[in-house]
């Protein structure tokens, strides 16, 4: 069993494959859950229909903090739709001050508001941070973000960022990045988190791993990630499966109803 705890499935545009055929794939190689998250409320409709079509799959409801500024505007339209089973958990939120430089307060309210919303709607949070990882550890540290939790995805930072968000409650989730040769950091703190805070995600359409660096990315294509991570750790491919799976369910235990 795998689960691909981030992937953005309404964006997967390649022309020689359906969202079957990515589906199909994905359980071919394993994987048994998948959390489809979202990034505008834009495209919201089309992430809780993919989930509707599918039993295995969840959605998340959010706005990535690079998304058009208008976006930061409809943040309480959230609480319209919070109620669909479905949707297990808040974001993509949290900072970005790689690709955004400017109006850095307004990513700070939205991401702040979002916390807001997972503590009172007790859905774990799904955290960006690219390039602001003091901001984010504090800002986690100031709003109590650690009383629902949730996950740190696409894990980029050092072991000192890691050990603040784990003291926090978060899991760590790993992507396809773990497995490039220049990933050397990233690697490290593969080793360092506790295993029963490892999440594992491909991030699709976006960073696929080796062998497939460059080309689109897709669900499937996880499997790649936890065999890096088993053999960072010198363990087995199927402990680390089944542990990221085990850490997956534990987390949105109060939120998935069957398991």
């Amino acid at each position: 069993m795998l689960i691909d705890s981030h992937c953005h499935l309404n964006c997967l545009d390649d022309k020689s494959s359906t969202l079957d055929d990515y589906i199909q794939r994905s359980l071919d190689n394993g994987v048994t859950n998948l959390l489809c998250v979202c990034i505008d409320l834009d495209g919201f409709s089309k992430v809780i229909e993919i989930a509707n079509m599918y039993s295995h799959i969840h959605a998340t409801i959010g706005i990535h903090p690079n998304s058009a500024p208008e976006q930061a505007e409809k943040i309480d339209n959230v609480f319209d739709k919070i109620n669909d089973e479905k949707i297990i958990a808040i974001g993509e939120t949290g900072l970005d001050y790689y690709r955004t430089t400017k109006d850095l307060e307004k990513q700070r309210k939205l991401f702040a508001r979002h916390i807001e919303i997972s503590k009172s709607t007790n859905k774990p949070l799904i955290v960006h941070s690219r390039d602001a990882k003091q901001d984010t550890v504090g800002m986690l540290a100031e709003y109590d973000a650690g009383s629902v939790g949730g996950i740190i995805h696409c894990f980029t930072e050092d072991i000192d960022m890691a050990r603040k968000c784990l003291d926090l409650g978060f899991y760590i989730s790993f992507s396809g990045i773990i497995t490039f040769k220049n990933a050397v950091q990233i690697q490290e703190v593969a080793k360092f988190v506790p295993l029963d805070r490892i999440l594992i995600e491909t991030d699709s359409p976006y960073l696929a791993p080796m062998p497939h660096r460059g080309k689109p990315n897709e669900p499937a294509y996880v499997k790649f990630v936890a065999e890096k991570i088993a053999e960072l750790r010198n363990d087995e491919f199927e402990n680390i499966a089944k542990c990221t799976s085990e850490n997956y369910f534990k987390l949105f235990s109060n939120n998935i109803k069957e398991i």
